[in-house]
């Protein structure tokens, strides 16, 4: 396992201004820019983007999230360098859900069904927190199809896992108030207070237009639960593997990755000091730096 702890860096150590070259929102790099395409797979439609050209990359969606909530200069700077596929889970966004329960399983069987239907054969895969668990679920299962695993903010499952703390998980299921207020509240969970109290966390997180339906939430915070988890899979795991996360994750706690990459074999370990849940918004140029670095190795 190789292990390294990034430091803040003085660029993202400043308050946000109107012309802070840090903050996410300034020259926005706007998904909706490329067409919106939807294909039927698994009984359902799956609403996603591709843009950029080189190898694929798929990012993978973490809990309650859509397309549109990834970092836009991470989501720029890739697409220089790859063909990205975006895509909403079931249940979310322009991604459709019959009544069935979700499963980890389930998601995973649908990023499947999608690669297959664009005649993807093989691609770099890019997972977020509950993301990450149906990226483990691809790469131990259809390990032909990942080139290399990059696996952010996320845990095994199972018994093996830290699990967030109650308050956090009651912040977290709290849909009480105003869009605004939610999104402060998550806010408080996702950064840490000390990086809150220097930085306007709306000029760093993009703009969301897409929706997410009450009883999607309750579905997959469902599925999260049953799920078994993969430490007893990740000895047997092939593909090239690296693990990011922030030292001061609170839904995640950071000592998940470093059980994820002690047990998945060569595994890199990257902790971002300072950083939060959200650590990609905080440190957009950073993460694309080390992302492109990782893929880009001939190894």
């Amino acid at each position: 396992m190789l292990f390294v702890a990034l430091p803040d860096l003085p660029s993202c150590a400043r308050a946000s201004s109107g012309n802070d070259e840090t903050s996410t929102r300034q020259g926005t790099f706007d998904i909706r820019m490329f067409r919106l395409r939807t294909i039927t797979v698994n009984d359902i439609t799956i609403g996603y983007r591709c843009f950029g050209d080189g190898p694929p990359l798929i990012l993978i969606n973490g809990f309650c999230s859509t397309m549109d909530m990834w970092n836009p200069r991470i989501l720029k700077n890739l697409s220089m360098h790859y063909r990205v596929i975006i895509f909403d889970n079931r249940g979310t966004g322009y991604s459709s859900a019959p009544n069935v329960p979700f499963s980890i399983a389930l998601f995973a069987s649908d990023t499947i069904a999608l690669l297959d239907a664009l005649g993807i054969s093989g691609a770099y895969c890019i997972g977020l927190s509950m993301g990450t668990y149906i990226a483990q679920e691809i790469a131990l299962h259809r390990p032909d199809l990942v080139s290399k695993l990059i696996l952010v903010s996320g845990d095994c499952g199972g018994k093996e896992c830290e699990r967030m703390g109650s308050d956090i998980l009651e912040k977290l299921s709290d849909e009480t108030g105003t869009p605004a207020i939610r999104a402060e509240r998550m806010f408080s969970i996702l950064f840490p207070q000390s990086w809150l109290q220097t930085h306007d966390p709306w000029e760093y997180c993009p703009e969301v237009y897409e929706t997410i339906p009450e009883e999607t939430f309750s579905a997959q915070m469902a599925a999260i639960g049953v799920w078994e988890g993969t430490c007893r899979q990740l000895p047997g795991l092939k593909a090239m593997t690296l693990v990011i996360s922030g030292t001061d994750d609170v839904v995640v706690p950071a000592k998940n990755s470093l059980i994820l990459a002690g047990l998945i074999p060569g595994a890199w370990l990257v902790q971002f000091r300072g950083g939060g849940h959200g650590f990609m918004y905080q440190f957009p140029d950073e993460c694309t730096a080390l992302v492109l670095f990782f893929l880009g190795l001939d190894l």
